[in-house]
């Protein structure tokens, strides 16, 4: 027990007693169920309660031991009580909310997968006017993405590449930097492949620049294909530890994009009209590219259908949108074998993202995100990829890899019956008063604390839903319980925030995660929080309840 003072107005002295909670009627009456009415629970005994109330199926009677040890290691008491037992179930590294193993058949093509994909990974701020760095890349490597994009560009003196956002403020930062940063921090976080994709506006002698620069540095870690063209993608598990090349085959780098200026390309033509010969002149370059991209050049139905050799299709978030109203059905097809690549549109300036369940219903692997951009989408994006051990592949469900008895697909705009419900019970939280200081909400008095919870994935599963709020506590108790009928829970996320009210202002922060509700695991559960750039605070929780039905 502890106190905490305020002064109101320099004079007036506020004390508040702070005190942890007792362990919720639900938690006393699990214990009791199954310690047998008896004061200590035995190794076996909770054996019985991880597999039938917390559907830990496949742990062992050494697992229980273990738990019952560290647990009490602190003051080395032999029994495990309810107090212990209550300290186990609100510890978040024994007690967690999701499988944390890689579990997901790794073996398909990596069509088969959503892929963590970052979008110009090279900047530190807007789109406009921030530092290129290497610094970013390496960021976005420790958080688990396999997706990093460079924009290459001739530099000042046309004899080496930059990393920059063309005709834009921003600085460059050289090529060679990034590349070695991302050997160096490729697989810290996966083991599984990471792809560069890279947006190319060089001259074929720059091509050729590129592709000695990145055999040297990368070396026995640079996957290629043997064959031209692919006509079916290798597996995630075939490529671990492996580096990829995704862009347009060098014939193609003269083409406008989206992003250029006639004047550029007609400047670009003539530069490279003196020192090619054929279509082909960087052959060396051409060889290093596993996946081959374009965008589109004429009807997008067109490209959506062509067949033959898998491929990369980039699309704008809007440009998916309007294609989608029209041609919903054969994008999920294209996305079966090819890998379809959604980016920000130009507009967003501050480096904001999207809705990224845009993309993936519909198949999108490469929902690019810009990760500095911080906010509700991008922690979207962070909650699906907390799926299959964080590893940065999440295989897609079924119904968006299969077609059905009469070549039919997925189409997220139908309504479909509901397949799941999902129980949500929030018991209580606590670490606000360890990570933060007594003044950081309220400067006269305790905080207070409410929690929303949300389902975000197709239209039909969208449901927001919050608990009362708990006045003036470091400790808040709410005991409330929420239902979510599902759809598609393949695709839901479980997003949860605490706010702390505030009557005169915007309500406080003080706290979110994003769960995938398949991957949840049953029972009574301690759910980390992290801050708005989705760092992991280092003691708030929340203990919590899931269920299906």
């Amino acid at each position: 027990m502890a106190t905490h003072n305020y002064k109101v107005f320099s004079c007036f002295n506020r004390k508040f007693t702070v005190t942890e909670p007792e362990p919720p009627p639900d938690v006393q009456k699990a214990f009791s169920e199954f310690s047998e009415g008896a004061s200590s629970m035995s190794a076996d005994q909770l054996l019985r309660f991880l597999a039938e109330h917390q559907g830990e199926v496949d742990c062992t009677v050494s697992d229980s031991e273990q738990i019952l040890q560290q647990s009490r290691k602190e003051d080395g008491e032999t029994g495990f009580d309810l107090h212990y037992f209550f300290h186990f179930l609100q510890d978040s590294d024994l007690n967690v909310p999701l499988k944390s193993q890689v579990h997901h058949d790794m073996n398909a093509p990596i069509s088969h997968y959503f892929i963590y994909t970052g979008h110009n990974s090279y900047l530190t701020g807007n789109q406009l006017s921030s530092d290129c760095s290497d610094v970013p890349i390496i960021k976005a490597l420790q958080r688990g993405v396999r997706v990093i994009e460079l924009d290459l560009w001739p530099n000042s003196d046309k004899d080496d590449i930059d990393v920059v956002h063309g005709r834009t403020l921003t600085t460059p930062v050289s090529l060679l930097q990034c590349l070695k940063s991302i050997k160096e921090y490729a697989f810290v976080k996966s083991q599984y492949p990471l792809v560069i994709t890279l947006e190319d506006h060089l001259t074929p002698d720059l091509q050729a620049k590129v592709a000695k620069m990145a055999t040297q540095v990368f070396g026995e870690l640079l996957y290629y294909p043997q064959t031209d063209s692919l006509m079916e993608f290798p597996s995630p598990e075939s490529l671990k530890g492996r580096i990829l090349i995704s862009t347009k085959p060098p014939k193609e780098f003269l083409e406008s994009s989206e992003k250029e200026s006639a004047d550029e390309v007609s400047s670009l033509r003539e530069n490279a009209n003196e020192q090619r010969t054929d279509n082909e002149s960087a052959p060396e370059y051409k060889r290093l590219i596993t996946i081959h991209a374009g965008k589109p050049k004429g009807e997008i139905q067109d490209e959506l259908k062509a067949a033959g050799k898998v491929r990369r299709l980039s699309l704008s978030e809007q440009a998916l949108e309007k294609a989608s109203e029209s041609y919903g059905a054969d994008i999920v097809r294209f996305t079966h074998n090819n890998i379809l690549r959604v980016y920000p549109k130009g507009t967003r300036l501050t480096s904001s993202n999207y809705k990224p369940h845009i993309g993936w219903t519909y198949g999108a692997q490469m929902v690019a995100f810009n990760m500095q951009g911080h906010g509700k989408s991008l922690w979207y994006m962070q909650g699906m990829f907390r799926s299959n051990g964080g590893c940065g592949y999440v295989k897609k469900p079924d119904f968006l890899i299969q077609k059905g008895p009469h070549d039919e697909v997925f189409d997220p705009k139908i309504a479909l019956p509901v397949k799941k419900t999902l129980k949500v019970k929030v018991y209580l939280g606590k670490g606000w008063s360890l990570d933060f200081s007594p003044s950081d909400f309220d400067s006269y008095s305790p905080p207070d604390f409410y929690v929303k919870v949300c389902i975000v994935g197709v239209p039909a599963d969208m449901i927001k839903k919050k608990t009362s709020v708990i006045s003036n506590n470091w400790f808040p108790v709410w005991n409330e319980e929420f239902d979510f009928p599902l759809t598609v829970p393949e695709l839901a996320l479980l997003r949860i925030e605490v706010r702390e009210e505030d009557k005169h202002q915007k309500d406080d922060f003080g706290g979110q995660t994003c769960l995938p509700v398949s991957e949840l695991k049953s029972g009574f559960r301690s759910v980390p929080l992290y801050d708005e750039k989705g760092d992991k605070y280092k003691s708030v929780k929340l203990l919590m309840r899931f269920q299906f039905r």
